[in-house]
């Protein structure tokens, strides 16, 4: 598979199944319906599995532009490669989410309140602080960088043509780090700890016909874009620092 075909359709599995779960938790009528932050978090972590065992042979499976830039930061990714991945990434985000959307369209209309159908789509803190929530998406990308800098070793090759990513360390160790992250870190800002996942979604809640929707809280977006790169950064500073 082109690999940025690979990058597309890894990320739109994610967020159908990540976005899907969303839907399924909060929006009424669906036999999902309360089910809570454990059903959340472990779709979650099994929408990554499922992404990476996808894109993994063909394109390193990043499946987020943190991952794709702190990897080009440590020298072992191509930083000319990073747009197109980039690219790929929201792409698959707005069509998995577009796609999740479109499976729960009757139960987005009944409901009447316009946080739970952005919820689904987008983070949004519990505490509205830009400076707390930027930290929250740093530190929870730092570790999900920081580990998997680690969980591949300290000398990362490429394999054939497969560009050195999520796919070279294995699924199953990714998906349990993820799931980590969103039990322990995701209770301030819901871990985008992705800027894809964040800002692919909330593009389509702005664009798609949801009846009353309300905003799609444009003055937050940055903050899951902004906090991810950052800690993807941090994440790669350290490694170059320490893990060599």
């Amino acid at each position: 598979m082109n690999p940025l075909v690979a990058e597309l359709i890894g990320t739109a599995v994610v967020l159908l199944l990540g976005t899907g779960v969303v839907a399924n938790v909060i929006l009424p009528g669906t036999k999902g319906n309360g089910a809570g932050l454990i059903a959340i978090t472990t779709a979650w972590a099994f929408a990554v599995f499922c992404g990476v065992v996808i894109a993994g042979p063909s394109s390193g499976a990043h499946l987020n532009p943190a991952v794709t830039i702190g990897l080009a930061a440590v020298g072992k990714f191509d930083w000319a490669m990073a747009p197109g991945y980039i690219l790929a990434q929201f792409g698959g985000a707005m069509l998995g989410s577009g796609l999740a959307w479109a499976m729960y369209r009757h139960h987005f209309d009944m409901t009447d309140d316009p946080g739970l159908k952005k919820g689904v789509f987008c983070t949004d803190p519990t505490v509205r602080n830009f400076s707390t929530s930027v930290l929250s998406e740093a530190l929870g990308t730092f570790v999900l960088v920081f580990v998997i800098l680690y969980i591949a070793g300290a000398k990362l090759e490429d394999s054939g043509n497969t560009p050195v990513g999520l796919g070279s360390i294995g699924a199953l160790p990714v998906t349990l780090l993820v799931w980590g992250i969103g039990l322990a870190l995701g209770g301030t800002t819901g871990y985008a700890i992705n800027p894809a996942r964040d800002l692919g979604p909330r593009i389509m809640h702005q664009l798609l016909p949801i009846k009353g929707k309300g905003d799609s809280d444009w003055g937050y977006a940055w903050v899951p874009v902004v906090g991810p790169i950052l800690g993807a950064l941090v994440a790669a500073g350290l490694f170059l620092a320490v893990g060599n």
